[in-house]
C-alpha cells in the first residue's frame, strides 16, 4: 500500500522538478521567436555593450526629418517577439516618433543568457545609451506582455515621460501560479517581474491597454496592477480582444494613439 502511495508522490515531485528546470525556456522561448519582417527604409541596426563582454543588438527606426522635438519610444516586446518586429509595430502606431527596440539578452543576435533579472538590469543601460546618443525631447517606454514587466522596472529606475503597458500583469509569478495552482510556483519561480511593486512609488504617468478576453494574463492580474499604479492616466480594455489578437483589433491603434497623447502631448 505504501509503495502504491509513493508512486504518485514521486511522479508529482519529478514533474515539479522538471518545471523548475524548464521554466527559463518556458518564460523565454528563445528558439521559437520568429524571423523579423522587412525593416522600413531608413532603419538601422544598433548595438550597445552593457558590459565589456556582453553586447545587445537592436534596431532603430528614426523619426521623420524635420521633427524638432522628437519623442523616443523604447519598445520592450513579449517573450516570443523579435525586437525588429516590435519596432515595426511601434513604427506603424507612432510614425512620428523615434523607435528603438533591442533583442533581449540571450535572444540572437544579442549575447548572454535570458533571465528576468538580466532584462531588468539591461533596460536602464539601454536607456542611458539612447539618451546620450539621441537626446530626445521626451522618452516613453512601451511594454508588451512580459515586456510590460521590463518597462515598469525601467520606470522605477529612470525618469520617463510616460509608460504604456499592453496586456500587463501585477506579478509574473502570480500569473504563473494561476496557471499552475497545484504547483508551489511562488517557492520555485526564479523570474520575478512585478510591475505592481515597481510602480507603487514611481511618478511616471502610466497608460494601460488590455484585452477583455485575455486568458494568458487574466483580468484579475491586470486589475491588481491598476490598483497599484499611483498615476494611471489612461486605461482602456478592449472587451473582445485576447492576449495575442489584440494587436489586430481595430480598436487597438486608436487606444495606443490616445494613450501616447495623454502621456506625452506634443509641445
Amino acid at each position: 500500500m505504501w509503495k502504491l502511495l509513493l508512486v504518485p508522490v514521486l511522479l508529482y515531485a519529478a514533474f515539479v522538478l522538471l518545471l523548475f528546470f524548464a521554466q527559463t525556456a518556458m518564460v523565454f522561448p528563445v528558439r521559437h521567436v520568429g524571423p523579423p519582417g522587412p525593416l522600413p527604409e531608413g532603419a538601422e541596426r544598433i548595438e550597445v555593450a552593457v558590459r565589456p563582454d556582453l553586447r545587445l543588438r537592436g534596431v532603430r527606426i528614426p523619426a521623420p526629418r524635420g521633427e524638432s522635438e522628437r519623442t523616443l519610444i523604447l519598445g520592450f516586446g513579449g517573450n516570443a517577439a523579435n525586437a525588429e518586429t516590435t519596432a515595426i509595430v511601434l513604427h506603424d502606431l507612432f510614425p512620428e516618433a523615434d523607435i528603438v527596440s533591442f533583442h533581449y539578452r540571450g535572444y540572437p543576435p544579442s549575447e548572454g543568457l535570458p533571465a528576468a533579472a538580466a532584462l531588468k538590469d539591461d533596460a536602464p543601460r539601454l536607456y542611458d545609451e539612447m539618451q546620450a546618443r539621441l537626446r530626445p525631447a521626451r522618452t516613453v517606454a512601451v511594454g508588451f506582455s512580459v515586456g510590460s514587466g521590463v518597462a515598469a522596472a525601467l520606470a522605477a529606475r529612470r525618469p520617463l515621460d510616460g509608460l504604456i503597458l499592453v496586456t500587463p500583469f501585477d506579478s509574473l509569478g502570480r500569473v504563473a501560479a494561476g496557471h499552475y495552482p497545484w504547483v508551489p510556483v511562488r517557492l520555485l519561480f526564479r523570474h520575478a517581474l512585478a510591475p505592481a511593486e515597481d510602480l507603487r512609488g514611481a511618478r511616471t504617468p502610466v497608460a494601460i491597454v488590455a484585452g477583455g478576453r485575455d486568458t494568458l494574463v487574466p483580468p484579475a492580474r491586470t486589475d491588481a496592477l491598476r490598483r497599484a499604479v499611483p498615476h494611471l492616466v489612461f486605461d482602456r480594455t478592449i472587451a473582445d480582444a485576447g492576449h495575442n489578437d489584440i494587436y489586430d483589433h481595430p480598436a487597438f491603434r486608436p487606444a495606443m494613439r490616445e494613450a501616447l497623447e495623454r502621456l506625452a502631448p506634443p509641445r
